[in-house]
């Protein structure tokens, strides 16, 4: 934990502001925004001024807020903390670029605070629908909506992964384990009411600390798209950890997190994903 001298529950409502504002200005910018302005990082991971403004404006008012926290950040504007120790704020200025540049509505802000591997505090605003969820340990999750309107937040009651809708990602990389994925995939069509790919993983998270989604499960995703968001969820109620039941995910990159169904869903994972066995023919 934090010391003392750090309040969680002031700092939190300056953490929401702070994306809240981010997001103002990439609503804007979408207004305006065209294909030029694409970067290629690869063929299908995308970046642009918009990612990289919005970034600077957010490590500059978080700088301000707690110098003496590092930083870890999608588009490294600012010198990167690589050992990952004491306090670093975890940013992606931008989650669900592709979607952005598309002018898909599902884009948001991630803004988590982590003391090593721990989220201690964090937001995630939904730029479309203006609703900025966050938390700080032990505070609860919360979701700000239209700037006025605070409510906290549960994740589903469900308890059963037949009574469940799964959020999910698709790889770029790590090829390697396509195969496994897809009998993942598989498995969960034939169990579940329906898996969603939102293209946001901050997204996805929020929408499993509020009930939307029983769950949600990725691998290969980078420390940035889930800080924030797997604090929602254990403030929400729900249960996270890596694809073998440990808290590794931060770092590791794989992360499934859920409501009470969550144990259930994670034994289908294992039986696909840690398995050298033969996999079902699809």
């Amino acid at each position: 934990m934090p010391g003392p001298d750090i309040q969680l529950a002031g700092l939190t409502q300056q953490i929401t502001e702070i994306a809240r504002q981010a997001g103002a200005f990439i609503r804007q910018e979408r207004l305006s925004f065209s294909s030029e302005h694409i970067e290629y990082k690869d063929v299908n991971n995308l970046v642009s001024y918009v990612d990289k403004e919005a970034e600077k404006l957010i490590v500059e008012a978080l700088h301000t807020l707690l110098p003496e926290a590092g930083f870890i950040t999608e588009e490294g504007t600012i010198g990167q903390n690589a050992d990952r120790t004491g306090l670093n704020w975890i940013i992606d200025p931008l989650d669900g670029t592709a979607n952005f540049i598309h002018n898909l509505p599902v884009f948001s802000v991630s803004i988590g605070l982590a003391d090593g591997k721990t989220p201690i505090a964090g937001a995630v605003y939904d730029i479309n629908r203006d609703e900025c969820y966050h938390a700080y340990t032990g505070g609860g999750a919360w979701c700000l909506r239209n700037g006025a309107v605070d409510e906290r937040i549960a994740v589903s009651p469900a308890t059963r992964l037949n009574e469940s809708m799964i959020a999910t990602g698709f790889p770029y990389s790590s090829m390697d384990r396509i195969e496994r994925y897809l009998a993942i995939l598989a498995s969960l069509m034939k169990r579940t009411h329906g898996l969603r790919r939102m293209g946001s993983a901050a997204i996805d998270l929020a929408y499993v600390a509020c009930g939307r989604f029983e769950a949600y499960y990725e691998f290969n995703l980078n420390s940035w798209d889930m800080a924030a968001g797997v604090l929602l969820v254990r403030e929400a109620g729900g249960i996270v950890t890596d694809f073998n039941g440990g808290d590794e995910f931060l770092f590791r990159g794989d992360v499934l997190a859920g409501c009470a169904m969550q144990p259930e869903l994670l034994a289908v994972i294992e039986e696909y994903w840690n398995n050298e066995g033969t996999l079902p023919i699809l």
